[in-house]
């Protein structure tokens, strides 16, 4: 999995709460067993006409301003809905590698630290101060700097976030599940051949 440190981007904003994972990949698009190429049906439904073709021009990341977007900042409960870790899979094949929320969805929120995306919750106040600073800077940039653990825009938006240390560790390495696990293979092979 990719590691996150330092990342600096273009902001895309979605003035939308409860977004759930069936409009972040509805489900036809889930037949793939690779976790690539999901990116181009992301949002499918709210980012096409009704051809399925033709990108729908009020859909906020058509906007030519957020061209290459990488932060998405959103509304409250993000992720909602069903528990497929494809939601991730395809913000990520999209090119988004960090979501700011004042709140997410429990199993989203964990996938997201599992496939290498940082999901930074800020109150309520502070996403409405980025929403202003986006629609007023275009394109809008922030720098997200998961070792300090902060978010600044450089231009007078400067804020700290809390991560789980452990969740910390794992994104600042690019540990996922296996390579955790792969962390340990002495021991593991160490017991392999002990138990002979």
């Amino acid at each position: 999995m990719q590691n996150f440190t330092i990342h600096t981007g273009v902001v895309a904003t979605m003035d939308r709460a409860n977004v759930d994972t069936d409009q972040i990949i509805p489900k036809q698009f889930l037949k793939r067993i690779e976790r690539t190429g999901f990116g181009q049906f992301l949002f499918y439904d709210w980012r096409y006409e009704e051809d399925g073709k033709t990108p729908n021009p009020a859909f906020e990341l058509n906007r030519i301003n957020v061209k290459g977007a990488s932060i998405l900042v959103t509304r409250r409960n993000f992720g909602s809905g069903s528990s497929r870790e494809h939601a991730v899979w395809a913000l990520d094949d999209f090119g988004i590698r960090c979501v700011i929320a004042p709140s997410f969805a429990d199993i989203f929120f964990n996938n997201c630290f599992k496939n290498g995306m940082l999901p930074i919750t800020l109150p309520e106040a502070d996403i409405d101060e980025l929403f202003a600073r986006a629609e007023k800077h275009s394109p809008y940039q922030l720098t997200v700097n998961l070792e300090d653990q902060t978010i600044s825009d450089g231009e007078g938006f400067d804020r700290s976030f809390d991560v789980e240390p452990h969740r910390r560790h794992c994104l600042l390495h690019g540990l996922d599940d296996i390579a955790q696990t792969l962390e340990h293979e002495d021991k593991i092979t160490a017991f392999e051949q002990a138990r002979g």
